[in-house]
């Protein structure tokens, strides 16, 4: 087993795409062992969303318990910080400073937390609200893109200001990623689309996804190309950004499960799970090839996955609360 705790040596100074932007580029491993470890959260209140940090750890949201979990796998410790009141937090990233940027689900804000002395900024949404989900970081770490999914929204915060900007859309707006143009795609569930925004002009475009396939979440690939985990059909997509269209789609092993995160690393591996069935998939686009790993707790329910600079998937819960570790040999 590998240790996380390494891992900051590792790391490159320029995020890559593959990762879905997260802010840490990850690597890539060929040969992983058949075994997923698991570690319980300490406050077991819907653990979601996991995010490498510069110095190997891994941060988790833990979104009903209003706290943000950091888990050190060489000690196996977990410490927690308590978010201001009403926070919620969804989904967060770590940037390369070491700040843990997160989305206020609950109060409609961007925070800003620093490890080191426990104080949080909250960026508060023009519109006051509208449900901030799950949020990307520019390679140059300038600005912050999110969704906004009870808002219907697209938004940026400057990371320096703490400005943030607004872009109205449709269909309940979920996962996002930025593609190496730097146009920020994002998956209009309820609209059964993925949509497209041009930073530059704001304007706005679409590639429909096909009736009842409800796009979840998106990966950019080191290659450029997106991957979409179609939630309600059971596929892997993949979308050509430079074409505007889906060039192909493919049916994951377990057929309608419920494909939820999906994940690209730095070797161009496509990591999705299958929630109705608790599996960790990868897909090799080159063999066109699946493997798959069981999550060995049952009723996992991954919602987002993270991939470590050494090419280690990142998993965590909201139904057991805890964080999960695909291991290497």
């Amino acid at each position: 087993m590998k240790s996380l705790a390494f891992l900051a040596a590792a790391i490159p100074v320029i995020a890559c795409a593959g990762g879905s932007n997260y802010g840490i580029a990850p690597g890539a491993h060929p040969n992983l062992a058949d075994k997923v470890r698991e570690w319980p959260v300490p406050t077991p209140r819907f653990a979601r969303d996991p995010a490498i940090a510069p110095d190997g750890s891994v941060y988790i949201t833990v979104m009903s318990g209003n706290k943000i979990a950091r888990f050190d796998e060489k000690s196996k410790s977990f410490k927690e910080w308590d978010l201001p009141p009403g926070h919620r937090p969804h989904g967060l990233l770590v940037d390369r400073q070491g700040n843990v940027w997160t989305t206020g689900n609950g109060n409609g804000t961007i925070g800003k937390l620093d490890p080191a002395t426990g104080k949080m900024v909250e960026y508060k949404t023009p519109s006051g609200g509208g449900g901030p989900h799950t949020l990307i970081i520019s390679d140059d770490q300038s600005s912050i893109w999110f969704t906004m999914q009870s808002g219907n929204k697209v938004a940026s915060v400057d990371t320096k200001t703490g400005a943030i900007k607004e872009y109205p859309s449709s269909g309940g707006p979920y996962g996002l990623s930025l593609d190496k143009a730097g146009n920020v795609w994002f998956c209009r569930m309820g609209d059964n689309k993925m949509g497209k925004l041009d930073p530059k002009t704001g304007q706005m475009s679409e590639v429909d996804t096909g009736r009842g396939s409800r796009p979840r979440r998106v990966a950019t690939a080191p290659d450029g190309m997106l991957w979409i985990a179609l939630y309600g059909n059971g596929k892997l997509a993949k979308l050509d950004p430079g074409a505007m269209k889906v060039v192909k789609e493919y049916p994951l092993p377990a057929g309608d499960a419920g494909p939820y995160a999906v994940t690209v690393d730095g070797g161009g591996l496509v990591w999705i799970n299958e929630i109705n069935t608790d599996t960790v998939v990868r897909f090799d686009p080159k063999t066109r090839q699946f493997q798959t790993w069981a999550i060995p707790s049952g009723g996992y329910i991954v919602r987002k996955m993270d991939v470590t600079p050494d090419g280690n998937p990142v998993l965590a819960t909201s139904t057991i609360n805890g964080v999960a570790l695909v291991e290497v040999k």
